[in-house]
């Protein structure tokens, strides 16, 4: 057993993909027309971590409610944990790219941690090993 999905509300598909795919390295593993709940159209799209694992489905807001989720998935607390092998080069990717991070990389107990946001603003913890920095 395994969380397959993870429901992602966004404004617009292709801005999504890009900043995933392009600023947190994540793949494009589905995008494909598809009918909503009322039979309107939508896309089925599926970003992943490299390692295939827990996927983020990309669900564009439709209505005035889920609008307002857009950028306020959790609340304004940290929503997400990007776990990473090399901390450091996911940094300097993300920061190459214009991520916008809330606070300097620090050593946890739980690994290096450093609070970014999304291009909606949903708050993420980029996390790496222990080791990976000294």
């Amino acid at each position: 057993m395994g969380l397959d999905l993870v429901s992602f509300i966004v404004n617009d598909y292709d801005e999504a993909i890009a900043f995933f795919v392009e600023a947190l390295d994540f793949v494009l593993t589905e995008d494909a027309a598809s009918l909503d709940g009322d039979g309107g159209p939508k896309r089925w799209v599926v970003v992943r971590p490299p390692d295939l694992s827990t996927g983020l489905l990309l669900a564009k807001a439709r209505g005035a409610e889920q609008e307002r989720s857009v950028g306020d998935q959790f609340g304004g607390r940290v929503g997400l944990f990007l776990r990473v092998d090399d901390f450091d080069v996911a940094f300097e990717r993300m920061s190459a790219y214009g991520v916008t991070f809330h606070t300097a990389p620090r050593t946890e107990e739980y690994g290096m941690v450093a609070v970014f946001e999304d291009l909606y603003g949903n708050k993420w913890d980029l996390l790496g090993p222990p080791s990976s920095r000294s």
